[in-house]
């Protein structure tokens, strides 16, 4: 007779990344053949990134039939061209969407209202009414509040520092709506 075990374990790692796969809105591009996404390898470029890193998963998951291309280039301080993506859709048709200071949301709704046909539609449509946003946006996660600091010099502990608060403003996207 097997043991009991001592504790329940929690969700296993694979568990957490199929749940993360199959969220909603699950990105399923009909319209869509093939995919190609142009972007710099450093130091330029986050929200094409970001795109890739936590989107471009799921869409593959879904969509494996789907051809995906990820071009990486070496970007210097002289040049200057913008990331890109370029969807080859089933009519045989191509459209290009620039990426340049775009959040990784913005990026996927984009790309889901080309490809993403009747589902993605009536997705929009119900969030809509509901008055949520179409796409949930990442937010920064907030840090844990500073520890008193001791001052040697008079065995007190010092004040905590204030940390600068950054509003998002919702007219701009990509690193633009978080700079001054």
């Amino acid at each position: 007779m097997p043991r009991k075990p001592k504790f329940i374990p929690g969700p296993s790692r694979l568990s957490k990344i199929l749940e993360e796969f199959n969220k909603q809105p699950k990105p399923y591009l009909n319209g869509v053949k093939s995919l190609k996404l142009t972007y710099a390898y450093r130091n330029d470029h986050f929200g094409a990134k970001h795109f890739v890193k936590a989107d471009l998963p799921r869409i593959r998951y879904l969509n494996p039939n789907l051809a995906i291309e990820v071009v990486k280039k070496l970007k210097t301080k002289e040049e200057d061209w913008n990331p890109e993506l370029v969807l080859e859709l089933r009519d045989g048709s191509k459209q290009t969407l620039d990426l340049d200071q775009k959040w990784s949301s913005t990026i996927f709704q984009e790309l889901m209202d080309i490809g993403g046909g009747t589902n993605w539609q009536r997705w929009k449509r119900e969030r809509i009414a509901a008055g949520l946003p179409i796409v949930d946006v990442p937010l920064p996660k907030k840090a844990a509040p500073k520890e008193k600091i001791w001052d040697s010099s008079n065995k007190k502990p010092a004040e905590p520092v204030e940390e600068e608060l950054v509003f998002l403003n919702p007219g701009k996207t990509g690193a633009a709506a978080i700079l001054p």
